[in-house]
């Protein structure tokens, strides 16, 4: 890759403690939104690439089709625009217009769907039409998100290696569950490594991913309306949902309370090490991944009518959240 190809992904600097953020333990962030294409999601898009131009399924000048509620496609724009590939991308109303207009800039071809599939969101709807592309234009190349082991292995491969070596090993890692790439390929470092470190999942109440029933999600980043192929639930890790309101009580909290713009993804993350501080042994280290920052939510879950409309929440001040719900571990 031309102009991605010469930053350092996952530098030790990334690594962020939040003081006092709990009594007990310490509490740290790995700030994925300092990658190019801001989120962790470039290096599955970069691994995905490369994979298949190794195999010979991509030569330049290729038109790739991809399904996704912002991040990756993004990063996908930013990798197609530096290796001369054209993207067509699939995307639905949950993905904020900063993220639209990342990718058009970038020259991707990026189409909304509107309409909820049976699960209360959209991603069966965005995947019937990519179907129906590939169907009529066998030249377009998918590299899937949710079945390429190419997502996974670059956070086994990378973000997992980028922690274990630039921060150490945590007590307790919280991953969030979009594709479940990141947190399949934590999980298999950890097991490979014969680590201690306990990995809990984290989604969204009204994802399907650990098996709860479908309900319509308003912040994009974690969360399925059908569960993601990669995912597999071996029963070495803990799961933990959390509701979006408290998704958004905890971004704003933290906002105000560390000057800190995080992105709902985290947001949810948080919520989770905060609903488990009761498990959490005194001096412990935790980790969350931060997949993103904040600034491409300022018209959603840092705007107060935004939120008001959707969640009732009439106390905007970023005080802590408190309701909570935890999947079965």
């Amino acid at each position: 890759m031309r102009a991605l190809g010469a930053y350092e992904l996952g530098a030790p600097h990334a690594f962020l403690e939040l003081p006092d953020f709990a009594e007990d333990f310490s509490t740290h962030l790995k700030l994925e939104g300092l990658n190019p294409a801001g989120s962790i999601k470039l290096k599955a898009a970069r691994a995905m690439v490369e994979n298949a131009e190794a195999d010979g399924v991509l030569k330049r000048g290729a038109r790739l089709i991809e399904s996704t509620s912002g991040n990756l496609g993004m990063a996908l724009a930013s990798v197609c625009a530096a290796k001369g590939f054209h993207l067509m991308v699939i995307t639905d109303p949950n993905a904020n217009e900063h993220s639209i207009r990342f990718m058009r800039a970038m020259g991707a071809h990026v189409t909304v769907v509107t309409e909820q599939d049976a699960g209360g969101g959209f991603l069966q709807t965005r995947i019937r039409l990519l179907h129906r592309l590939l169907a009529e234009d066998p030249s377009l190349v998918w590299l899937n998100q949710y079945t390429n082991p190419a997502n996974p292995g670059a956070h086994r491969d990378g973000t997992a290696v980028e922690i274990f070596r630039g921060f150490g090993e945590p007590d307790w890692l919280f991953i969030g569950t979009g594709t479940g790439g990141t947190l399949m390929g934590c999980v298999e470092y950890v097991r490979d490594s014969r680590a201690a470190t306990r990995v809990v999942a984290v989604d969204t109440v009204g994802s399907v991913t650990f098996g709860g029933p479908p309900g319509r999600r308003w912040i994009p980043g974690l969360g399925a309306s059908r569960r993601p192929e990669i995912f597999i639930d071996d029963g070495s890790f803990d799961k933990v949902l959390v509701k979006e309101r408290d998704t958004v009580l905890m971004c704003r909290h933290v906002a105000r309370t560390y000057g800190l713009l995080l992105g709902g993804s985290t947001g949810t993350v948080l919520a989770a090490v905060r609903s488990m501080r009761d498990a959490i042994a005194p001096g412990a280290t935790v980790l969350a991944i931060s997949p993103d920052l904040g600034d491409r939510y300022l018209n959603t879950v840092y705007d107060d009518d935004w939120v008001y409309d959707r969640f009732g929440v009439t106390d905007l001040t970023g005080v802590e959240p408190t309701d909570r719900t935890k999947a079965q571990a």
